[in-house]
């Protein structure tokens, strides 16, 4: 099976059980799935889908030596998520937090599908492959690289930015590292930079509050059930766009607006999860954070977090 992406390229998948996973249902749902959350007609930065995504996560780890049955967790691991992504977080609980619905809850999700099966056939274990602590490629806390964080910002990164840090990746110890400090402060800063402007901005946080007040609204007048969410976006923004209901209405209508800046403010702050990176860079002293090699950087990454914390402002729909 022959993959194309945009970030590595052509790669000839050669695994039996990656082409039947890639293939299934659960994984092809995920086309339907807007990286970002918001659908893309209601943001106003370029987005993907969790499909891409997911496959990219599969080929780094790949790329970066991961065993087969590591880059099957890679393969599988947003396969959990619902329509509008991390948005759910939202619809539940108002504020978002940490946004962590899909991971509490990717083992239940995953024994609901085909995929069970489909590992069992290739002597693979669904809980062990659902297990993300056993993977030290595919997933580490922050501040740490991890082949999910590094997939998706190199998406959203200028093209030349994204490879540039891409030949830099390497693997010391079970860590990403970055050989050359230069590209880890690169990579760092530019990842910064999209949780300042994009991942927890000012946009982003009012859309997840306002799309996710629209979506309860619907679910109030029974026009859409918690299950349908396991379809996908499309299937769920049909079954809500003939919405009755004045102030759905009036959000929808606010949401076709590309900039929100000039809108008047509630005075009510909130904040998105934030997302930073330390990464492991190869020194002359071994594996050390980039802030320990470059206070530049590390003075950067102590403001942005300052200036984070507050959350962002709520406007007036």
């Amino acid at each position: 099976m022959l993959v194309e992406d945009r970030l590595y390229g052509k790669v000839e998948i050669d695994s039996p059980i990656l082409v039947e996973l890639i293939n299934s249902p659960a994984i092809q749902r995920l086309k339907g799935i807007n990286q970002l959350g918001v659908p893309a007609e209601f943001y106003p930065f370029p987005s993907f889908s969790r499909y891409e995504h997911s496959i990219g996560v599969m080929l780094l780890l790949r790329r970066l030596g991961a065993s087969e049955e590591e880059q099957i967790a890679g393969l599988l691991h947003d396969a959990s998520h619902t329509a509008f992504s991390h948005v759910i977080d939202w619809v539940l609980k108002e504020i978002g937090g940490q946004e962590s619905y899909q991971d509490e809850n990717h083992l239940i999700y995953l024994k609901r599908t085909e995929l069970p099966s489909i590992l069992e056939s290739f002597g693979y274990d669904v809980e062990a492959v659902a297990d993300h602590h056993r993977f030290c490629l595919l997933e580490r806390d922050i501040p740490n690289l991890c082949a999910d964080r590094v997939d998706y910002s190199l998406r959203e990164f200028p093209d030349d930015v994204s490879q540039a840090c891409l030949s830099g990746l390497s693997v010391n110890n079970g860590f990403i590292t970055f050989n050359d400090k230069r590209l880890a402060k690169l990579f760092a800063e530019n990842f910064l930079e999209r949780q300042k402007l994009n991942w927890g901005g000012f946009e982003a946080v009012n859309r997840y509050y306002y799309f996710a007040k629209a979506l309860r609204i619907a679910m109030e007048l029974g026009l859409v059930k918690f299950e349908d969410f396991y379809m996908d976006d499309g299937y769920v923004m049909d079954l809500i766009k003939d919405c009755p209901d004045e102030e759905f209405k009036k959000i929808m209508s606010a949401m076709k607006e590309k900039c929100w800046a000039n809108r008047p403010q509630t005075g009510r702050r909130m904040e998105k999860k934030v997302r930073y990176v330390d990464p492991l860079c190869v020194s002359d002293s071994g594996l050390q954070n980039l802030s320990e090699l470059d206070n530049d950087f590390k003075n950067k990454l102590e403001e942005e977090l300052a200036l984070q914390k507050p959350g962002v402002p709520i406007v007036i729909i």
